[in-house]
């Protein structure tokens, strides 16, 4: 029973700091042993932030071909879902030639006059840069077909 106060403390600062060592040296080899591994999240098969397109152009007839499959797909499981509520079943050629040449919804005017501003800043950065202007107008009509409006 010779054990003072002061022996335990020396003992219980040991202990400690040997223990805050020991997980140090465990953490550097866990940091080192990871590699590249948190890079590879969210990315493989399944991801939707891929960077190789998949599919054809969407402007291309095989792209129009394969819209046109997917939407009668959707439109027969809907006349399916009515059939089973007891409703009559619907015209699935009609509907998805009515949804194939459905035309592009008015463009809001707001949404132009601020991409309009946009591809002016963007003229005005590439003229400072000694580069061609860009013919506004067509620029315009091609971003907002871009962003699907």
């Amino acid at each position: 029973m010779g054990n003072t106060v002061g022996e335990v403390d020396s003992g219980l600062a040991v202990v400690v700091i040997v223990v805050s060592l020991v997980g140090i040296v465990g953490a550097l080899v866990a940091a080192v042993g990871s590699g590249r591994l948190y890079d590879q999240v969210g990315r493989g098969a399944f991801s939707l932030d891929r960077d190789e397109a998949s599919g054809p152009p969407p402007d291309s007839p095989a792209g129009r071909a394969e819209a046109a499959e997917e939407i009668r797909q959707l439109v027969e499981a809907k006349s399916a879902r009515r059939e089973a509520r007891g409703e009559p079943p619907l015209d699935v050629d009609a509907e998805v030639a009515a949804l194939m040449a459905a035309p592009a919804a008015p463009v809001d005017e707001a949404l132009r006059d601020e991409v309009r501003q946009l591809v002016e800043a963007r003229n005005e950065r590439r003229i400072r840069r000694g580069e061609a202007p860009l013919d506004v107008d067509a620029e315009v009509e091609r971003q907002l077909r871009d962003l699907g409006t």
